[in-house]
């Protein structure tokens, strides 16, 4: 009898776990990490005119998911949505499984994260996931880009190369070398990353008159050069754009 209670309640505490899992990690195979809420440095002086003022804010705790949307993530969601599919879905090297989806505008990429309960991230979501409470350059400290760390392009401006042993995207749990401290992958490299933001400087009202024209892409991608990789660096870049090769993107969700 005793032995029938600790399975039934291994059982109950099975499920209960399963069904906590589930809530928290509604896009299978990607897990939402935790961020808490606190201190974190946004922005920074010495980069391009768009990057500044560097400031220290406090954000609010967020959960953000581990890797980048990938193409198999969102062929689930095209098939349960009708969604249209992803411009590259079908490419070669680009439309594999377990690539990040790429060839998604804006509103594609909002789409796909308010089906599951999320959003895209701010810029300062971004920021604070890429660089920790001490305003790394890069996920993993201060230390430049290496082929361990990121998935870039050739040197010049803007072509991939291999010499990361990947032509073009790699697969999105790639580089854990390069993870942040909260342990998310290729937040710089790999593919650009929408953000739910528009494009403006930081402290102007430019920001709410280019709302309709421009979003914020983050991150630097496979065919980046390292002046583009890094965590501050923002494009902007046409919502309604779907054909690029080098855009992705992952979702967040506010936690209360």
């Amino acid at each position: 009898m005793l032995i029938s209670n600790v399975w039934a309640a291994v059982l109950v505490m099975t499920v209960a776990f399963q069904a906590a899992a589930a809530e928290t990690s509604p896009i299978v195979g990607n897990p939402l990490i935790e961020i808490p809420a606190g201190m974190f440095v946004f922005g920074r002086d010495e980069g391009l005119e768009n990057e500044r003022p560097r400031r220290v804010l406090k954000g609010l705790p967020f959960a953000i998911n581990r890797t980048e949307i990938t193409n198999r993530q969102y062929e689930r969601f095209v098939q349960a949505t009708g969604h249209r599919p992803a411009f590259y879905a079908n490419h070669p090297l680009l439309g594999l499984d377990d690539r990040p989806v790429v060839g998604v505008s804006w509103g594609d990429a909002e789409a796909f994260c308010r089906h599951y309960g999320l959003v895209l991230p701010s810029e300062q979501q971004y920021e604070r996931a890429a660089r920790g409470t001490t305003g790394a350059a890069f996920p993993w400290g201060d230390g430049p880009p290496d082929e361990t760390r990121a998935n870039s392009g050739a040197d010049p401006c803007c072509s991939g190369d291999a010499r990361d042993g990947y032509p073009m995207t790699a697969p999105a749990e790639s580089f854990v070398r390069g993870a942040s401290d909260d342990g998310a992958l290729n937040l710089v490299g790999n593919v650009w990353e929408w953000t739910r933001d528009p494009y403006g400087p930081y402290e102007s009202e430019e920001a709410a008159e280019s709302a309709a024209a421009f979003r914020v892409l983050r991150g630097g991608s496979w065919n980046s050069d390292r002046n583009h990789l890094t965590t501050t660096y923002r494009l902007a870049y046409d919502p309604e754009f779907r054909f690029s090769a080098n855009g992705g993107f992952r979702c967040v969700r506010s936690v209360p």
